[in-house]
């Protein structure tokens, strides 16, 4: 009787607690995946043109930013002659695309139909991440040895710069507030910027975890999280505080991060071959939940949350091929 019992308790347990493989499967399924024949060296960032159906991807050590059309599941094009494209904004309004590259600090300006150059901004060195700010149409570049362009996206000329200790990575705009933290993690903290001054107003520790790139914001709780890679960890800020109030630790070489705010989860896209998803129990308390299996280096990708789709970037490793993979979100 008490054996029996006990099966009907582990049985319960079983459907209440899924196996992790089981959980994992649940949260991101392989839908589509997109080849990207001759492409090689590191891939970063992408940016989506949702009525167009059209991804964009920065091939940084092809020298190229490849446009994939996810209707047709293939490569329809090749924007050639750039310098190490690392971040990239398309504004649906101007049918423009955006391209910052780290040879030369030069951001170019193309005409997202044509793909023909119709500009180009001089950064000296090193254009990194680019955001769009749409209610003001401006873009900010992240640029040089501490920089954040700003830009009139209308004309794409340059208005004004923001002075940094150090080059910037990652950084996340407030959409209700006038603020932009930026990661600096050569200076080892987070610049709190005030957009309205031009200038920096704080700068936040991120207790002891260095080599901080990716970035995404929980502006609804007032929570920032940081992908740390020294060692690898994902630091929760509260960004009316700047307190640290959670330290995770996640796969190796993470190099994006989104908040899913449908979910309230995290998601740490890491070049160690893995995606680790976080959840959110209150904005105080995170647990990580599984890890997906990608690739080694796949450490770039776009979360869609309208579409509720996870495109993570694949580059040529022995007999990997160049891809993206497109996952759906459960």
């Amino acid at each position: 009787m008490r054996h029996c019992f006990l099966h009907k308790v582990l049985f319960v347990a079983s459907c209440l607690y899924p196996t992790a493989a089981h959980a994992q499967a649940k949260t991101l399924q392989l839908t589509q995946t997109i080849r990207l024949p001759g492409v090689e060296g590191r891939i970063d960032h992408m940016e989506l043109d949702a009525t167009s159906d059209r991804l964009f991807v920065c091939a940084l050590g092809n020298n190229t930013v490849e446009v994939l059309d996810l209707r047709k599941g293939e490569r329809i094009h090749s924007i050639t002659g750039l310098g190490a494209p690392q971040g990239i904004a398309y504004i649906p309004e101007l049918n423009r695309i955006f391209v910052a590259n780290d040879k030369g600090g030069i951001c170019k300006i193309y005409d997202g139909k044509s793909f023909q150059a119709v500009g180009r901004l001089d950064f000296k060195d090193d254009a990194d991440n680019v955001r769009y700010d749409s209610p003001t149409k401006k873009i900010y570049v992240g640029f040089g040895s501490g920089g954040i362009g700003v830009v009139n996206a209308v004309d794409g000329k340059q208005i004004g710069s923001i002075k940094l200790s150090a080059h910037p990575e990652a950084f996340e705009l407030e959409k209700n507030g006038k603020r932009i933290f930026v990661n600096v993690p050569n200076s080892r903290h987070v610049a709190v910027i005030d957009r309205n001054k031009s200038e920096v107003v704080a700068t936040w520790k991120t207790d002891l975890a260095f080599a901080n790139f990716p970035m995404a914001l929980d502006e609804a709780n007032h929570r920032l999280f940081v992908g740390c890679r020294l060692p690898s960890k994902l630091v929760v800020l509260n960004t009316e505080s700047s307190d640290v109030v959670a330290k995770i630790d996640i796969s190796g070489d993470p190099d994006d991060v989104f908040y899913d705010s449908k979910r309230h989860r995290i998601y740490a896209i890491c070049g160690a071959g893995k995606i680790d998803i976080i959840e959110q129990t209150n904005a105080n308390t995170y647990k990580g939940s599984g890890k997906i299996d990608t690739a080694n280096g796949a450490r770039t990708g776009l979360f869609v949350p309208e579409r509720d789709t996870m495109f993570v970037a694949v580059p040529h490793r022995g007999s990997q091929k160049a891809e993206v993979r497109a996952y759906h979100v459960e």
